[in-house]
């Protein structure tokens, strides 16, 4: 079996996520059927997306050699139709593997249990989230526990008050695994434009300099993004801090953005940025990530004794 497909659904107590103590109690169990995946709305505002890899293309063929082991978990809607809350990955991939049906757990729940089974499940079946997946994702939870009025807002700076013998934000943590002022941050992300937030998904701004920024308005973040797209040179966590700063002061100007960026970071001058897409063509899928600085070290000597031997040639 393939190892994404292995992997596409890992839960603990499966029966607890999406039946009530009374149904479990009773013994019943929700209605498990294949459902014709025409019929099966993607879940609305899916925080996760659905990347076409190669790890979604083993779960296909995976799927059209042993059919889907683990069901997708639906909830019916009122007009026949259904909608998606755990499976997304399981029914792409079907239709990659041009199966018309899905089998699926059928369940009536309410949406905020559904957002918050759609959010761990997708946590812990996902090996690598993007922190704008999380960003979207912890708010949606957020949002939802507050209306079952079980927690308090994630985003405030008040203390939190205590809920059996245990913190909010150590329910947060134990339930996610992740710690309060984690999901606090990545929640903030949700105050950047959407540039900014590609960067951080990109890995060219980091979450501490991206959080600080989130507190900025519109328009400073939009001058940021033009002095990144000017000079492609990215804010540190410091210039962001004293941008911050005089934001909230109310004395941040698009000439105090430009004349913060445009100082010399420590070891900026040292400092040799190469554009992913420029290179990426020429390395060998074989080299792995963490292996791509050496190549290209040894790619740029080998291209040095080449032309030092053109030289001697020519003399």
């Amino acid at each position: 079996m393939a190892k994404s497909n292995s992997t596409d659904f890992t839960l603990n107590g499966l029966d607890d996520l999406f039946s009530t103590q009374e149904e479990r109690d009773n013994g019943s169990i929700p209605e498990i059927r294949d459902i014709d995946i025409s019929l099966i709305d993607d879940f609305p505002d899916h925080p996760f997306k659905v990347a076409e890899n190669e790890e979604l293309y083993e779960l296909a063929d995976s799927i059209k050699e042993q059919g889907v082991l683990i069901p997708a978990i639906v909830r019916p809607k009122e007009n026949g139709r259904y909608e998606m809350i755990a499976g997304h990955r399981r029914k792409r991939a079907s239709e990659l593997a041009e199966i018309d049906t899905l089998r699926c757990i059928v369940s009536d729940l309410d949406d905020d249990a559904a957002t918050i089974i759609m959010v761990d499940t997708n946590l812990r079946q996902r090996q690598q989230i993007l922190p704008s997946e999380k960003a979207k994702a912890y708010k949606m939870r957020n949002d939802a526990l507050k209306h079952q009025g079980k927690r308090t807002d994630l985003t405030s700076a008040t203390p939190l008050h205590k809920s059996e013998n245990k913190t909010t934000r150590e329910i947060m943590a134990d339930e996610i695994g992740e710690s309060y002022e984690q999901i606090r941050k990545y929640i903030r992300l949700n105050e950047l434009v959407p540039e900014l937030l590609e960067y951080v998904d990109e890995g060219k701004i980091g979450l501490r300099p991206a959080v600080e920024m989130s507190y900025l308005d519109e328009d400073a973040q939009r001058d940021i993004v033009d002095m990144i797209d000017d000079s492609e040179c990215f804010p540190s966590h410091a210039q962001t801090i004293r941008m911050r700063k005089a934001f909230e002061q109310g004395e941040l100007t698009r000439d105090d953005v430009i004349a913060i960026m445009n100082e010399e970071k420590p070891n900026q001058a040292s400092k040799i940025t190469i554009r992913k897409d420029d290179i990426s063509k020429y390395i060998p899928k074989s080299v792995k990530p963490e292996q791509t600085q050496e190549f290209i070290c040894k790619a740029v000597k080998h291209y040095a004794a080449y032309l030092e031997r053109k030289k001697e040639q020519v003399r």
